[in-house]
């Protein structure tokens, strides 16, 4: 399996998990949310949150194997923005 079709049924990918991870912030914010409501979304939001910090985290191990060198030893680069000019 692709490690895409694995992140998908694992859940939502980053981009969605943060989207709805901030809806869920507006509608607790709103205070216009029941007490189950709130926990059931506070319980949502908890593992949108852990969603994203998994996604990050393994985004940055691939980055990290892509700039280990030959002779096994890392080097750490800025990530290049849209504004540095292509090599």
């Amino acid at each position: 399996m692709s490690a895409n079709k694995e992140a998908a049924t694992e859940g939502p990918d980053f981009e969605a998990a943060l989207e709805e991870l901030e809806a869920l912030v507006e509608r607790m914010e709103g205070g216009q949310l029941s007490l189950d409501e709130s926990l059931a979304a506070f319980e949502r939001g908890i593992h949108l949150t852990r969603r994203c910090q998994q996604a990050l985290s393994e985004a940055e191990q691939r980055v990290q194997v892509l700039l280990e060198r030959d002779d096994g030893s890392l080097t750490t680069e800025d990530a290049p923005t849209s504004a540095d000019p292509s090599p």
